[in-house]
């Protein structure tokens, strides 16, 4: 009887990969461009006028950024922090950096001041290039409170005790502010500087080069500065057609940050690497999303499941003509628009992490439910997978449930500030946090955080299958699942709601819901209404686990008495 075999998953090598270019940001960029050089790529209205870039005009912003970086003397690897919204000016200022030779350090425009403050101390950019008003955000205000001495500064000569590599900032609209410099103003200093020296950076950056630096999302705790290599973020630019299936006819609509690593991959992977366009939107607006969608004749909506039901509510819902969507999946409630015919799968079996620049397994497009058996995908090319005991981190027989471990060619260069010995194990693997499982076809069950898993009446519920469950409800708009103690069940399975605008429904509605897709110790016991403006959400719309706990046993402790 031999040994029983343990659970590691070994993916092909990545040198058999198909359909893989250039390995560096600015490689990929110079290739698509020159490959589709007239076609539109990217569309974004703005105070009443529709701003166009085509392929060529994409390379040559870029550029143009990176004539005026180097004009402020930026150095190989210098951070730069990239602050905008989803306009055009993102991808010019996050490419430019990186055909510079610099690291783009994307920022959430979702800060607030002391997050920003953070921020930006943690991740040392020298230069910061940024969108000034977000709604009613005025970014250039917050970087004076968070040091006065930002705005008593000529721009390019920013001298600031807390932020000490910080000597530029440029912004859009930025310019009636003292150590701000104008958009424009900061373009023209690269007007003198030879497009032969960008070239010349371009060429000595390498794909084992940090391309740049993303920061987790801060669900759980303080955002962590996450830096990928060139090689990781390329591989999965050009992987990304592969995974979803789309052609150059997709026209991809997205409100959704680019400054997320998943937001970044998954729309310019689908939409710019087969020579598509991006549809931008700001910031998410139901029914001006949804006018985008018809005017711009989008073939590929992507959203956070919380969006979807916000555009089925809109008030222009039964108006639009949605006809054109190709690229979105009948699970959805957009698919219920009279319009849309689409009957495209979207890639859902797939597990990642900003760690590993999102896509470490997954199963494209198109593979039969039976092949995918409730999966998470199997391991990408040159990717391991290995599951291991939390506590031992030794890997565990297969089958076995354990900690998700990763590693291979997407896998970050290291967390900012932390040594990579103490981020990776022995054999440079990852340890998630999370957990799963691995069976003997070589797929990954992923079955979320470890410490988010509630374990009531002696089983195993994931939250993540609750809340996917009953987020799908009618009148639901946000919801997330806790478990919280219990004297015979150890934890009992409670789920916050939050009711779209005008719904009406009772605990009693919601378990009814429940019940239909979930087996009976996975529908909550309780189901706690709440009010949006009573939960601090981050930019993805989840409230971190222990401050809902917090919340939610307050909640129950006062019904109680």
């Amino acid at each position: 009887m031999g040994e029983q075999p343990l659970s590691i998953l070994r993916a092909p090598p990545l040198e058999e990969e198909e359909g893989i270019g250039a390995l560096t940001l600015g490689g990929w960029l110079r290739e698509i461009c020159a490959r589709y050089s007239g076609r539109e790529a990217l569309v974004l209205h703005e105070d009443g006028a529709r701003i166009s870039w085509t392929y060529a005009q994409l390379w040559e912003r870029a550029n143009e950024v990176a004539r005026a970086l180097h004009a402020c003397g930026l150095g190989k690897g210098e951070r730069v922090g990239v602050l905008f919204t989803n306009r055009p000016e993102f991808l010019s200022a996050t490419f430019g950096v990186a055909l510079a030779g610099g690291v783009a350090c994307t920022i959430s425009t979702f800060s607030t001041e002391a997050e920003l403050g953070f921020l930006l101390e943690l991740s040392g950019c020298s230069i910061l290039l940024c969108e000034r008003r977000v709604l009613k955000k005025d970014f250039c205000a917050l970087l004076a409170s968070i040091d006065p001495r930002i705005a008593e500064s000529q721009p390019g000569e920013i001298a600031s005790a807390r932020l000490p590599f910080l000597r530029h900032i440029a912004a859009i609209g930025g310019g009636d502010a003292c150590g701000i410099e104008d958009w424009q103003a900061f373009l023209r200093r690269g007007d003198a500087v030879d497009q032969a020296l960008i070239d010349a950076r371009a060429a000595s950056v390498t794909p084992a080069d940090p391309g740049a630096l993303f920061f987790s999302s801060g669900s759980t705790a303080r955002p962590k500065g996450i830096i990928n290599s060139h090689r990781g973020m390329a591989l999965q630019l050009w992987r990304y057609v592969r995974f979803v299936a789309t052609s150059d006819d997709c026209r991809a609509w997205s409100a959704n940050g680019f400054f997320w690593s998943g937001s970044f991959v998954q729309a310019l992977g689908a939409a710019l690497t087969p020579g598509g366009a991006l549809v931008l939107q700001k910031t998410f607006d139901p029914a001006e999303a949804l006018s985008l969608m018809d005017r711009e004749k989008a073939t590929m909506a992507i959203a956070w499941p919380h969006q979807w039901p916000q555009l089925q509510a809109a008030e222009n819902w039964a108006e639009v003509d949605l006809s054109s969507l190709k690229y979105v999946d009948p699970r959805y409630p957009i698919a219920d628009h009279p319009t849309v015919t689409a009957t495209w799968q979207e890639p859902s079996a797939t597990y990642g992490a900003t760690e590993t620049f999102t896509v470490s397994t997954t199963f494209p497009s198109g593979t039969p439910q039976e092949e995918i058996a409730g999966s998470s995908g199997k391991p990408q090319p040159g990717g391991f997978v290995k599951i291991v005991d939390p506590l031992t981190g030794k890997p565990v027989p297969l089958g076995d449930r354990g900690e998700i471990a990763v590693k291979g060619p997407t896998l970050m260069l290291g967390y900012v500030g932390i040594p990579l010995a103490d981020t990776l194990d022995d054999e440079g693997y990852f340890r998630s946090g999370d957990g799963g499982y691995v069976d003997a076809e070589g797929r990954l069950y992923w079955e979320g955080r470890l410490n988010d898993i509630i374990k009531t009446g002696g089983a195993n519920v994931s939250p993540l299958e609750v809340d996917a469950t009953i987020r799908t409800c009618p009148g639901v708009k946000l919801c997330q699942t806790v478990g919280i103690g219990h004297d015979t069940l150890g934890e009992m399975v409670v789920t916050a709601v939050v009711l779209q605008d005008g719904a009406h429904l009772s605990e009693a509605d919601v378990q009814a819901f429940a019940r239909q897709t979930l087996a009976s110790y996975k529908v909550p016991r309780l189901v706690l209404f709440f009010a949006e403006d009573e939960l601090a959400l981050t930019g993805t719309n989840k409230i971190k686990t222990a401050d809902l706990k917090v919340l939610v046993g307050a909640r129950i402790e006062g019904e109680n008495a």
